[in-house]
């Protein structure tokens, strides 16, 4: 019997590179510029600029594409700390100096505070946090692929513009315990028996351990097993293997010894553990200091009850704990909520609970609502906080203390604040990922009539 032959899909021609000329600078920090009907961001580029553009991307109202060169620069222009800044897509920002970008980022912040009808008139601005902006990374996840026409592998973030795994000799952005010895990962990765079948490579870093969890498709030869504890015994990395999902990944090396890794904040008398796999703040100076000065504003006096939303492993939870009566941290997460309370019994705390439930579902049932609080704090994700935010009880809470990692969900969740009877007093901003388009930014909020 006769089978129809299924015709492909005519493949999109590819718009050629363009020259044009960029007006403006978008949020996320990418050039920005009217394009027939669409409005089209360029990656690498900045106002006034003419600049040829690869398009990569497009939609009925957007298009996105990377400057591929730039025939005008501007003389805002600065140049990239990173020999890659060119070629990878690890850092988009490089281009613009450093003190630029934070100018950048804080004007965004309040033109999205604007947007939204919160006012900033009385608001007093926090100093910018800011620290190292080269060996800061602690956590990344870097792309592997072996090249047959290269006859080696490459390893490290993806190029701009592309999926393709960008050629480096090392990543000054990442902790420098591996960001400069890639070269060696990529060689004990390209002796395997199928290097092929490493798809990924992630990196997690503690205050005295750094540890790489390598993702492999198939079953690894006691072979490969040895080469990787010889890469560990070398470097002084402790290496895990990840052969399915997260729930998959075992250390290899070293076969003894406590898997958990530490960071400490002295000010506080703390150190906490985390697992590989646990998520902790990706730069560890400005954790510090964003810790500090979180604890700095909310004043606590010894007394108070506080609450602490998306509490992750405990960072403010802990932090907190040593100034106030109680606390209490909720997060979704079962595993983070036993990772607050082991490292709350590791630091001898026992003014600490911790509660697990989904902060996007309604509270209602939930005892920790009908409870009366003196200080709130909020760490959420990308999305912010809205649901809780619109239904907790908030009577009897003078402070609310804000971090937020998404400059547009901040703005969305102040004018909740604003509205429910509160005064934002406090706005900054915090360098926790230079030269990327990151925002991570702090607010207070105080009950109107309370203490100041």
């Amino acid at each position: 019997m006769n089978q129809r032959t299924r015709k492909r899909a005519p493949r999109r021609k590819q718009t050629p590179d363009f020259p044009i000329r960029i007006e403006k600078l978008s949020h996320e920090g990418r050039g920005l510029v009217r394009w027939g009907e669409r409005m089209l961001f360029v990656d690498g580029a900045l106002p006034g600029e003419l600049v040829t553009v690869r398009v990569t991307g497009k939609s009925s109202r957007t298009a996105e594409g990377i400057a591929k060169d730039i025939l005008v620069p501007s003389a805002e222009r600065g140049q990239p700390e990173c020999p890659h800044a060119e070629v990878c897509g690890g850092c988009s920002l490089q281009h613009i100096p450093h003190a630029a970008q934070l100018v950048h980022k804080s004007k965004t912040l309040d033109e999205l505070m604007t947007r939204e009808g919160v006012s900033l008139e009385k608001v007093e601005r926090l100093p910018t946090l800011q620290g190292p902006t080269l060996g800061y990374r602690r956590r990344a996840r870097l792309g592997v692929r072996w090249v047959h026409a290269k006859d080696r592998v490459l390893i490290g973030f993806r190029e701009r513009g592309s999926n393709f795994i960008a050629d480096i000799d090392g990543c000054p952005v990442l902790d420098q315990r591996i960001g400069q010895s890639l070269s060696i990962l990529e060689t004990a990765i390209a002796s395997l028996s199928q290097p092929d079948r490493i798809p990924q490579v992630e990196v997690a870093a503690g205050d005295d351990t750094l540890a790489i969890i390598i993702r492999h498709l198939e079953a690894l030869t006691e072979a490969d097993r040895g080469v990787l504890a010889t890469l560990g015994q070398r470097t002084g990395w402790h290496v895990y293997l990840q052969p399915k999902g997260p729930d998959t990944i075992t250390r290899l090396w070293p076969s003894e010894g406590p898997e958990r890794l530490t960071y400490r904040i002295g000010e506080f008398g703390l150190e906490y553990q985390f697992a590989v796999t646990d998520f902790t703040q990706i730069n560890a100076t400005i954790n510090r200091a964003m810790m500090i000065q979180a604890i700095d504003l909310l004043d606590l006096q010894g007394t108070e009850r506080v609450l602490d939303l998306f509490c992750g492993l405990g960072n403010f939870t802990l932090a907190a704990a040593t100034r106030c009566a109680s606390v209490v941290g909720v997060e979704v997460s079962k595993t983070m909520v036993e990772r607050v309370l082991q490292n709350a019994r590791h630091n001898s705390l026992d003014n600490v609970s911790a509660v697990a439930f989904d902060l996007t579902q309604s509270i209602a049932e939930q005892p920790f609502a009908a409870e009366s609080w003196d200080t709130l704090i909020v760490d959420p994700p990308r999305s912010g906080a809205k649901e809780v935010l619109e239904e907790i009880p908030l009577n009897n809470i003078a402070r609310v203390l804000y971090v937020s990692c998404n400059p547009a969900t901040l703005a969305r969740d102040a004018k909740i604040l604003v509205d429910r009877g509160f005064s934002m007093t406090h706005l900054g901003i915090m360098d926790m990922f230079p030269h990327t388009a990151h925002v991570e930014s702090m607010a207070l909020f105080v009950k109107r009539g309370a203490r100041g």
